[in-house]
């Protein structure tokens, strides 16, 4: 199999001056996490085997590889409705799932940018407790988690510096569900730190991702959003309209590909990354091999 080149993030200021693919290239792009290293690697394969001549530029933030696309320089990659409505669209109203998905699909439509059908993959924003200490103390929901709150229950939590400042984040949180947290209740810390320390016991609760593989694998449970409160943010393949007309059967390939990706999935995929050490590549080959599309 030919195997797609893919450029490091350090080369990948001087690969983005060279400009859009031709045609008959794509060049599919990705964040500089885990779980979008793996939807790049995947894809490239997957394109590759198709008979595309594929490029790919990974390990990008989130607004350089939104700018990218808009340049005609990534032709296509995998995207967050949420992420889309809130930080490329500026749109703050609270919206279900699947008027978040046609919401950025009308507003990107305009910026030629084409969302393909959504996975069943939400990779929102979660409070998780460890599974023992939940059921210990009874807590499933959020609303289960106000009230241990305002019952003087003694909780501590991990949250990322973000979410504890974020106009959408802990602050509108709290109002949402009636409860209130000391500051002295509160460790801020990196997003990657905090899996570690929920584990550890360092803390009661903590901020997640939810289609993160250490919650299966450090046995958590993620507390149920009774009021809807954390964004969608459905896994969505987004590729430039004219890379659409240049490829026509690439709507269709890409569709059948996100038809297989599901919270569980997605989980155990970055599982295998995180928790047990394997490469990127070898787990989007094992994926790949194993839905038969190698």
């Amino acid at each position: 199999m030919r195997l797609p080149h893919t450029l490091s993030s350090l080369g990948l200021a001087s690969a983005l001056l060279l400009g859009s693919a031709h045609a008959d290239e794509l060049t599919v792009g990705g964040k500089n996490y885990t779980e979008q290293l793996l939807l790049s690697n995947i894809t490239s394969q997957y394109l590759d085997t198709l008979g595309y001549e594929v490029e790919t530029l990974d390990g990008m933030g989130s607004s350089v590889l939104r700018q990218a696309q808009e340049n005609g320089q990534i032709d296509l990659y995998w995207e967050y409705t949420g992420t889309s409505l809130i930080v490329y669209n500026d749109i703050s109203e609270s919206l279900s799932a699947e008027a978040t998905y046609q919401r950025v699909k009308e507003l990107d439509a305009e910026k030629d940018i084409i969302w393909l059908e959504p996975s069943d993959a939400n990779n929102t924003y979660a409070l998780a407790m460890r599974e023992a200490n939940a059921e210990r103390l009874g807590i499933e929901s959020l609303k289960d988690l106000a009230e241990a709150i305002n019952d003087d229950a003694g909780l501590t939590f991990g949250l990322d510096s973000e979410f504890y400042s974020r106009q959408d984040g802990w602050r509108p949180l709290q109002q949402a569900y009636d409860f209130r947290v000391g500051r002295d209740d509160i460790v801020r810390m990196d997003t990657g730190l905090i899996y570690s320390a929920l584990r550890d016991g360092n803390v009661d609760v903590g901020l997640v991702f939810s289609t993160d593989g250490r919650i299966p694998a450090f046995d958590f449970r993620v507390l149920e959003d009774n009021q809807g409160f954390f964004p969608a943010y459905a896994l969505t393949p987004v590729v430039r309209e004219e890379t659409l007309e240049a490829n026509p059967e690439l709507e269709g390939q890409l569709n059948a590909l996100s038809e297989l990706f599901d919270d569980q999935t997605i989980a155990a995929l970055n599982a295998r990354v995180d928790v047990e050490r394997d490469t990127i590549e070898e787990v989007a080959t094992d994926f790949l091999e194993t839905h038969e599309l190698l």
